[in-house]
């Protein structure tokens, strides 16, 4: 099965953003880090997706995860395993 990667929808100087990013990488998660100032589509798709202006927004496996911390990222990343395990 070829999985999506992870979308980071992010604003350049946020600090939350560059928390998130941070997080990812020490975990080794693949994703793709989209900065939504320098491009206004995906500052569009950010709203679209998460109904919001506020960043950081992951998008992963069809799920959203908006304006959050860091310490958010463990447990929505274990309720994908848990939806996957149950698929």
């Amino acid at each position: 099965m070829n999985k999506k990667p992870y979308r980071l929808f992010v604003k350049p100087y946020c600090g939350w953003c560059q928390k998130a990013e941070q997080w990812l990488d020490e975990h080794r998660i693949a994703y793709q880090s989209i900065d939504v100032i320098a491009d206004a589509a995906a500052f569009q798709e950010m709203v679209r997706l998460s109904c919001q202006e506020l960043a950081p927004v992951l998008e992963a496996e069809g799920q959203i995860l908006a304006d959050f911390g860091p310490e958010e990222l463990p447990g929505f990343l274990d309720k994908l395993k848990l939806s996957h395990a149950r698929s």
